[in-house]
C-alpha cells in the first residue's frame, strides 16, 4: 500500500493556494512538502500541523491506495 496526498493538492487548488502557502501557513519545512508531493512517508507531526492550518481532517487531505502489484492479486 501507498499513501497519496493527492486530495490534499486538490484542496490547495480549490482554496487557491499555492505550496509555498501551505508551507508557511503549516509553519513546514519544504523538504516535507517536497516529500508530499512524492507521496513518501512524512512525520505525523507534519500532518498534524497541515490539518490544523487547513482546518480539516486528515481523511480530507491523503488517502491509502493500493500498490501495482496488489492491484493484480
Amino acid at each position: 500500500m501507498i499513501i497519496s496526498y493527492k486530495k490534499l493538492w486538490k484542496l490547495l487548488i480549490d482554496r487557491d493556494m499555492k505550496k509555498k502557502d501551505l508551507q508557511q501557513l503549516a509553519g513546514v519545512s519544504s523538504a516535507s512538502i517536497t516529500k508530499l508531493g512524492k507521496n513518501e512517508n512524512v512525520n505525523t507531526e507534519i500532518i498534524a500541523k497541515i490539518c490544523t492550518a487547513l482546518n480539516c481532517d486528515v481523511s480530507n487531505i491523503m488517502e491509502i491506495v493500493p500498490d501495482e502489484d496488489e492491484k493484480k492479486e
